[in-house]
């Protein structure tokens, strides 16, 4: 059964394929304001994969001119959140409940970030009341290379 954002994607997935992803941006960037103010954009959402990227703009950068480390954990969380968005069921909250990165090389250029759930977590989310599980997000750079390995734990409960 599709949530309310699944039913959104498709109706936006029906836009040209230039416009569908600046509409979907937009929206979470209005929705999530930090997402927007640090100006995340969606290049892909699916059922399948959240690919999310960060341009290196002023705004956002560190003291080296790279991508600020918050705002690099900023971006998995995005993918990693709108990857679970995709799937829980409408009755349910979704929640972080911790952030792991380990920022192993320094980042070039703008960055992007890639995540999915597997089989098993979609069916957990949606038998499971209450429950947990860890979404690992692959973040590269532009060069291709992986500067951070990110994993993070979503939660969710029953809303009031």
């Amino acid at each position: 059964m599709k949530n309310q954002l699944a039913k959104i994607v498709e109706k936006l997935n029906k836009k040209p394929q230039w416009l569908r992803y600046r509409l979907l941006s937009y929206v979470l960037g209005s929705t999530v304001k930090f997402v927007g103010t640090a100006g995340i954009k969606c290049l892909r959402l699916s059922h399948k994969k959240a690919v999310f990227k960060l341009a290196n703009k002023k705004k956002v950068r560190n003291h080296v001119g790279g991508v600020h480390a918050a705002a690099t954990a900023l971006l998995a969380e995005t993918a990693t959140g709108m990857a679970l968005a995709m799937h829980i069921p409408d009755n349910k909250l979704p929640l972080l409940k911790s952030m792991h990165c380990d920022y192993v090389k320094r980042a070039s250029g703008d960055l992007m970030a890639q995540a999915s759930l597997t089989e098993e977590q979609i069916e957990k989310l949606h038998l499971e009341d209450k429950g947990s599980f860890i979404i690992t997000c692959c973040v590269t750079d532009e060069n291709n290379e992986e500067p951070v390995i990110s994993q993070m734990q979503w939660a969710w409960i029953i809303k009031d």
